[in-house]
């Protein structure tokens, strides 16, 4: 039998990256998101750092399912912001998931900044937890220079303006496994593979 393993969102494309990199590690999982329980209420994000909010939606998705459960909190920091909007990337212009919002946003508060100090780094926390409470929480990042303007179709969020250190093209302009190769959350789930191999079917 193949285990089951629920990750803690209701973001597709999240899943839909998840099971890429998870079968890329050659892992036999079952992975369904929360959408999948929609009796089982949003969990608040109420955590300051990126591992307490993973570690909190990961735990509560356990408990509720009796499944593993893995869940991963992630944003943007930029360096001249003092690392802001961190956790608070997904809602940094008022409304939660608003994606075009939020970038236009950062965009303009940023917009006198010189390319020298454009400096950033997506960042990852990614929780995994059992039912009975054992927990492991990793991290993963991706450092690059944020574009004066969004390119690309690919990916969500800030990927339109993150262009990775090395590359001469953002993240939204890279294919799906190219991004997943080099990704916070593509290195923050690998280093979790380890873990998930282990459980039971």
């Amino acid at each position: 039998m193949t285990a089951r393993l629920i990750l803690a969102t209701r973001n597709a494309h999240k899943v839909g990256e998840l099971r890429a990199i998870l079968g890329a590690a050659g892992l036999d999982i079952d992975l369904v998101g929360a959408d999948a329980y929609p009796e089982i209420p949003d969990v608040r994000e109420t955590g300051v750092t990126f591992a307490e909010n993973a570690l909190l939606k990961a735990h509560a998705l356990a408990q509720a399912t009796g499944l593993p459960a893995v869940a991963d909190d992630s944003g943007l920091s930029v360096d001249v912001l003092g690392g802001a909007p961190g956790i608070f990337s997904a809602r940094w212009a008022g409304t939660h998931g608003d994606d075009k919002a939020n970038l236009e946003l950062l965009l303009a508060q940023l917009g006198d900044i010189a390319p020298p100090h454009r400096t950033a780094h997506f960042r990852c926390a990614a929780a995994l937890a059992l039912p009975d409470g054992t927990e492991h929480v990793v991290e993963g990042r991706l450092p690059g220079t944020l574009r004066y303007e969004p390119v690309g179709t690919h990916g969500f969020g800030y990927d339109p303006i993150l262009q990775p250190d090395g590359y001469d093209v953002t993240c939204a302009e890279l294919t799906p496994d190219q991004k997943n190769a080099i990704s916070h959350r593509g290195h923050a789930f690998r280093a979790l593979t380890p873990l998930l191999r282990t459980l039971p079917a």
